[in-house]
């Protein structure tokens, strides 16, 4: 079934290959983006249908779904909770207005969308929620305190969702991406010179090694894989009559979900804690 989708965080990376892709594919795609200034360059790009949601902001939500709505004419097939940031920091170096940043748009947006677009699934009696998780909602690395926070939060409310909705018709998938090929890295950067008073910390070379990290030239990784990976995955949750409940992309996620099932973790954490800033 085919049908009509909102995607979040469609300014560039997973987003806006997501919505060109099922664009292309025959969906009504509404996209969505947190600048307005971003709206007018989506549509250039292609996109038929853009809005403006933050989802930093109430009020950003209600008119962006009440205009996607409008588009889509009081029906929604599908939902990807799509829209997210890191913010990099040693959690004693991190400011509680950076925390409560990184839960406003990772974690309290989401759950306000996601609730806002579930009263319209349920009155309709069909539709698929698909939430982008990572990695970092499965294991916890150094450095990633308040992204793996807001990542372990929406596991667990995507999980309580998924057994709340079971004896209805609507579908709740996570998607656990890895290192994708993105602008995550330069918006992480970002977050972290604005937030973080490196030159006081006793992280301070970690600091240095993360500006490195985050600074550098081409993938991440070699185990990077393009944003198609994650579209791959989503277009089988919206499409299959039995999606799963969780979607793992790229080598590291398959790694981490067996170093945790399998290893006592005081080795778990040697491993992770490796991996530095």
């Amino acid at each position: 079934m085919k049908g009509s989708i909102l995607i979040t965080g469609c300014s560039s990376g997973i987003g806006l290959a997501a919505a060109k892709t099922l664009q292309e594919k025959g969906f009504l795609v509404v996209a969505s983006c947190r600048k307005a200034e971003d709206v007018e360059t989506l549509k250039a790009n292609g996109l038929q249908h853009v809005v403006q949601m933050d989802l930093s902001d109430s009020a950003s939500i209600a008119k962006g779904l009440e205009e996607t709505l409008e588009i889509t004419d009081g029906t929604l097939f599908a939902l990807f909770n799509n829209g997210a940031y890191g913010q990099p920091g040693a959690v004693e170096d991190l400011p509680v207005d950076a925390l409560r940043a990184q839960f406003e748009s990772n974690f309290f947006g989401t759950h306000e969308l996601t609730t806002r677009v579930l009263k319209v699934m349920l009155a309709q009696g069909y539709g698929r929620i698909i939430t982008n998780s990572s990695v970092l909602g499965l294991v916890a690395a150094p450095f990633r305190g308040a992204y793996n926070a807001s990542k372990f939060a929406i596991e667990g409310l995507t999980d309580t969702l998924r057994l709340e909705l079971s004896d209805t018709p609507i579908h709740v998938s996570l998607i656990e991406p890895g290192p994708i090929v993105s602008r995550f890295r330069a918006n992480a950067l970002v977050a972290l010179q604005d937030n973080i008073d490196m030159e006081s910390s006793r992280h301070k070379k970690g600091y240095e090694d993360a500006i490195a990290r985050l600074t550098k030239e081409g993938p991440a990784s070699s185990h990077t894989l393009p944003e198609s990976a994650v579209v791959e995955k989503l277009f089988h949750a919206l499409t299959s009559s039995r999606p799963k409940t969780r979607y793992f992309v790229t080598i590291p996620t398959y790694a981490a979900v067996l170093m945790k099932r399998f290893l006592p973790t005081f080795l778990l954490d040697k491993i992770m804690g490796a991996q530095g800033a």
